[in-house]
């Protein structure tokens, strides 16, 4: 069935529902260092946000490793990469975005919404930073990292995954992709779909503005506005 008034609204999660402080990045640095005997001094100021994680191994150790050994490892490097992130994600370590709880609520109250996730990370690194807050119940599906390293191909996954779940085909501005990157607006560009931006992550809210996105938000602290520019 056509999307006839129903909305796909696909969330990114690091900056945009949540943030795990330095869980993530130190994990990934961990593990790089075991597995490629890599600095991760040369990683802290590394730009992770947008982007997948096999993506963000790729960019930290090609150079310095070569690809034939990065690929070798890479998938060694991911598993280790998520062992660290489980451990270190105990005792609070996730802190939730203002608004998300009560946006998260109402949109998923709503019948003619459906709920997913577009996300960089990997899909057991995903569920592992949303379990703390009790999110995982609102997303069934999404597209993750670990679909494809290449964050423009998640779009596509993710309305491919909606439609098995609900029946019905999603496309141009029945999707909203919501997160807090320049990727993250322009990704689904090639489906047209609709682009709210939130300067909850690294990216300032100016950066977020030259892509253009249909909304921009400081944060999603007014509920009311946030749910009005996402069903609009």
């Amino acid at each position: 069935m056509s999307s006839n008034g129903h909305r796909l609204v696909l969330f990114d999660i690091d900056g945009t529902l949540l943030s795990a402080g330095k869980a993530a990045r130190e994990s990934v640095l961990a593990a790089l260092e075991e597995v490629y005997g890599w600095d991760p001094s040369s990683g802290r100021a590394h730009d992770f946000s947008g982007k997948t994680d096999p993506q963000i191994v790729r960019e930290l150790v090609l150079d310095c490793v070569g690809s034939r050994r990065c690929e070798a490892a890479l998938e060694r490097a991911l598993d280790l990469y998520l062992n660290e992130l489980e451990r270190r994600l105990q005792g609070g370590a996730v802190a939730v975005k203002p608004g998300i709880p009560e946006l998260l609520r109402r949109l998923s109250g709503e019948a003619r919404v459906r709920l997913g996730l577009l996300t960089g990370n990997l899909e057991r690194g995903a569920r592992l930073k949303l379990d703390p807050p009790g999110f995982n119940r609102y997303f069934p599906f999404g597209a993750f990292g670990s679909d494809s390293a290449d964050r423009y191909e998640l779009p596509r996954i993710a309305v491919e995954r909606a439609r098995e779940h609900s029946g019905i085909e999603f496309a141009g501005k029945s999707i909203v992709v919501v997160g807090d990157s320049v990727h993250d607006v322009a990704c689904g560009r090639s489906l047209g779909v609709r682009a709210i931006a939130v300067a909850t992550g690294p990216t300032s809210a100016d950066r977020l503005a030259a892509e253009r996105p249909d909304a921009l938000f400081s944060d999603f602290a007014d509920v009311d506005a946030a749910f009005e520019a996402i069903l609009a």
